[in-house]
């Protein structure tokens, strides 16, 4: 006799990673789940309190031609910054002044910050950029690319308005879920400036091969990027009507 009884809805789970139809051995889950239990959920909290690799990932974005500026918040460790979040949106006086000065004023500035899964930016934000970079036309090398340390999605405001940015583009760590501890989280803000509300971003979450490929990430964000700079808007105002398209039709990242 089979010990676990499976689920009438055990065909659905081909088709999604949500813990469903997960069978029962008597009035208890199988053995087996509940070690995938645990095993997320310590994946979740490894993605929240590891620190990012800032130097590795400058490293990496430099080799592929991005100019590489560093900030930080005004939390001063990992702890402070999960019990104080606003100490994580607050961009540091240091870090003001430094921007100020570097002359490095653009029409548009990447924030990289290492939010709640520092293992989202260390594995999606360069290959999200690189196929955004395809997609979007410019002056890349003269696009600052900011590393934010222990940042919260506001810091982009101060870092924006630092460094005079018509656009801030904040590319961060999304709070990880017990399917999901390495999603990656886009948030667009029309200049930028302390003091912005979310109603005033856009935002496009789950980028992850797993969820929103880099390809269609990249493509929805070229054309949100466009249309705040030719309409000077962000947030409730600014629609994502891009054409759809197929991810086989894409190129891959």
């Amino acid at each position: 006799m089979e010990l676990v009884q499976s689920d009438p809805w055990d065909e659905l789970r081909a088709h999604t990673s949500a813990r469903i139809a997960l069978g029962r051995v008597g009035s208890s889950l199988p053995t087996r789940e509940v070690l995938k239990f645990g095993l997320a959920h310590a994946q979740a909290r490894d993605a929240v309190h590891h620190p990012l690799d800032f130097t590795a990932l400058q490293q990496a974005l430099e080799h592929e031609g991005f100019r590489v500026l560093r900030a930080r918040s005004e939390a001063p460790d990992r702890h402070t910054y999960l019990l104080r979040p606003d100490l994580g949106r607050a961009l540091h006086p240091d870090s003001q002044w430094q921007l100020k000065g570097s002359k490095a004023a653009a029409e548009l500035v990447i924030v990289i910050a290492d939010g709640l899964s520092s293992v989202a930016v260390q594995q999606h934000a360069l290959p999200l950029l690189l196929a955004l970079r395809e997609r979007l036309p410019g002056d890349w090398a003269n696009i600052p690319v900011v590393l934010a340390e222990q940042g919260r999605v506001a810091i982009g405001d101060g870092i924006g308005e630092a460094l005079g940015a018509k656009l801030a583009l904040v590319l961060i760590g999304e709070r990880p879920g017990l399917s999901s501890p390495d999603s990656l989280g886009l948030y667009l803000t029309w200049q930028p400036r302390v003091g912005r509300m979310d109603s005033e971003r856009n935002c496009i979450s789950n980028v992850r091969p797993q969820g929103l490929p880099y390809g269609l990430a990249a493509h929805k964000l070229a054309h949100l990027l466009q249309q705040a700079l030719r309409l000077r808007l962000s947030g409730v105002g600014l629609k994502d009507d891009s054409e759809v398209q197929e991810p086989d039709a894409l190129p891959r990242a």
